[in-house]
């Protein structure tokens, strides 16, 4: 095995998220266009060591069985036979429970990393397999980065990037679970006065079905949607995966420190914020 490797884990967006249908399974089937922000990443370090350690720079992070990064190293052993130690640390700047997939991101991220360390024996293919056992996100962090997800997420399929989009991320100090948000889409209804329809663009549009849901619990983010529509420079607003983030679309990427200073002020003054570029 080589000295130590380190590698980033980008965080996602949804453009749009359409639920499709409950599968007997109690997953669902889901249409998204979903796309990597390379500015925005977790960073792995991944080395060999005496005995197995994961260490991460937030304590908020478990450091069980229920830690994906820890999932992975453990399916990617089972698969391949390889059984060294490994000492992993995680930095982490993706936000829990953000529907960013920063916990999917980094998943993938062990996989890639372990495969790399032991001389790509497995190749993407494989750990595209593996992968889709553990999380219908992480397949997409393996592959293109645009793509159209389908089945349960799990299916990738190439898309083109969207033109050069300047996006803002606002983030409340709560986050959502995504399994709540999937279990009442169906009997969800809409709020009055927010905006739920397409926001059409030439690249495509702006839609998130699970806005239904997580806003009927969750009012401050139905507000913090219409908030942003609301603010001059913004083209279009919507909710990430199953939240708790919130992104516009800006028509000038200086606009973004304004927005985000006014909304600290007017909405929440513990809001996280990030903004980026989306394609070239």
């Amino acid at each position: 095995m080589s000295e130590a490797l380190v590698i980033e884990a980008p965080a996602k967006l949804n453009l749009s998220l359409r639920v499709v249908r409950r599968r007997e399974d109690g997953f669902h089937d889901i249409d998204s266009l979903m796309v990597r922000l390379p500015g925005l990443c977790d960073r792995l370090t991944i080395s060999a060591s005496q005995e197995d350690r994961f260490t991460c720079d937030d304590p908020t992070v478990p450091a069980d069985g229920s830690n994906l990064v820890l999932k992975a190293r453990d399916a990617y052993r089972t698969a391949s036979g390889v059984s060294t130690p490994l000492a992993i640390h995680l930095e982490k700047r993706v936000p829990h429970g953000a529907g960013l997939g920063g916990g999917s991101s980094d998943a993938a991220a062990t996989l890639r990393a372990m495969d790399r360390l032991h001389g790509d024996a497995l190749g993407t293919e494989r750990l595209m397999e593996i992968s889709a056992t553990l999380g219908s996100d992480i397949p997409f962090f393996l592959g293109p980065p645009a793509a159209r997800a389908t089945g349960r997420g799990e299916k990738i399929e190439a898309a083109e990037v969207p033109p050069f989009l300047h996006v803002l991320l606002l983030k409340p100090s709560f986050g959502v679970a995504t399994p709540d948000a999937y279990k009442r889409w169906l009997e969800s209804k809409e709020l009055p006065g927010i905006s739920y329809g397409p926001q059409v663009f030439p690249w495509g549009e702006l839609v998130n079905d699970l806005e239904r849901p997580v806003f009927q619990k969750h009012l401050f983010l139905a507000e913090m949607k219409a908030w942003l529509l609301a603010c001059a420079g913004v083209s279009g607003a919507l909710m990430s995966g199953s939240g708790s983030t919130m992104f516009a679309v800006l028509e000038d990427p200086v606009a973004a420190p304004g927005i985000a200073g006014a909304a600290r002020e007017e909405l929440d003054p513990t809001l996280w914020s990030w903004d980026g570029v989306i394609g070239s």
